[in-house]
């Protein structure tokens, strides 16, 4: 059976690259329809040897179609405007957005993790942020064996996850030009502030991280932390998690519990120079994980060291993952 899809925001960088893994993983297309602003409608995309169109997101252009998935990466405002258009025209629409993660009738999911949950959506799955994401696959199987009791994030973030913007300020800095994305220059320096401050000094970056996570692990009673920071790495978040349990482990085990989960990929011989660095995640949909170690300062704790491209699993890659599930289990719109 194949299915007509709608990308939107589909000239954007994460929109390209839905497209790009649409594409890889053979999505079964019937009618692909690429939306974005009325500035860059009428612009053309290659998909396979096709070039699409780039139609202008508005109500009329919606409401004409009948469109089974929409993907969308095109900031929380569009997301809030025009994913409930799709959902009333029964569609159901992949947010990548902030706009719907948190809220209580919208499935947040990690397919790995989660993909249960897919099934209780009422036309609009929440995509969640690209930190959280690579962050819970790794943290699954660990909770499921030992109960996870609280959590310390320190993330490493890439420029790509401020778009391209962040991408120039980087290549940018390099010529020595004063930054104009980040509120201090990136190159050769390290920003401890991603979205904005809230009241209590977390940045709403980690403040996503520490609700989202709970969400998808279905488990409020985790106690987590986070601080998260813009790093001069162009594409690849890395992310410290220390992570205490309420039960004790076996390291090895722990190690085999990740091994044998879905998409984890291992790199932990450190005596060997082997651990994941955001180059071995460039490009690919696995969520990398190294460092795994015992924290000896808490009864039963591990540190590890978690990398993943950000803008493939952290972004792309997840949201057509709850496509390829919803097609595969013949999930409807309701």
């Amino acid at each position: 059976m194949l299915y007509d899809i709608a990308v939107v925001g589909a000239t954007g960088a994460v929109g390209n690259k839905m497209l790009q893994v649409l594409q890889e993983r053979k999505f079964p297309i019937n009618n692909l329809y690429l939306f974005a602003s009325k500035k860059s409608a009428g612009a053309k995309i290659k998909f396979g040897d096709k070039d699409y169109t780039v139609i202008e997101l508005c109500e009329q252009n919606i409401i004409d179609k009948k469109i089974d998935i929409a993907i969308f990466s095109a900031g929380g405002a569009v997301s809030k405007e025009f994913a409930p258009i799709f959902a009333q025209n029964h569609t159901i629409v992949i947010d990548n957005s902030s706009c719907w993660r948190m809220d209580e009738n919208t499935p947040l999911v990690v397919p790995e993790v989660n993909a249960e949950a897919i099934k209780n959506h009422k036309n609009i799955i929440a995509n969640p942020n690209c930190s959280t994401i690579q962050s819970v696959v790794p943290l699954k199987p660990l909770h499921d064996l030992y109960k996870i009791k609280r959590v310390v994030f320190s993330t490493y973030q890439a420029v790509s996850g401020a778009g391209r913007a962040g991408c120039l300020d980087l290549e940018n800095g390099m010529k020595g030009l004063p930054p104009q994305k980040f509120s201090r220059p990136i190159f050769s320096n390290c920003i401890p502030h991603i979205d904005v401050f809230m009241e209590d000094g977390y940045t709403k970056e980690e403040q996503k991280m520490i609700l989202e996570t709970q969400k998808i692990l279905n488990d409020k009673n985790i106690k987590i932390t986070a601080t998260t920071v813009r790093v001069p790495v162009m594409n690849g978040h890395s992310v410290s998690a220390n992570i205490e349990f309420e039960k004790d482990f076996d390291l090895d085990e722990l190690k085999e519990a990740l091994r044998n989960f879905d998409n984890i990929t291992v790199m932990d011989d450190p005596a060997n120079g082997v651990y994941p660095t955001p180059i071995d995640a460039d490009e690919k949909d696995q969520v990398f994980v190294g460092r795994i170690r015992r924290d000896y300062s808490v009864k039963s704790g591990v540190n590890l060291w978690i990398v993943a491209d950000n803008i493939r699993k952290g972004a792309a890659t997840n949201a057509v993952q709850i496509a390829e599930y919803i097609v595969k289990n013949n999930i409807k719109a309701v």
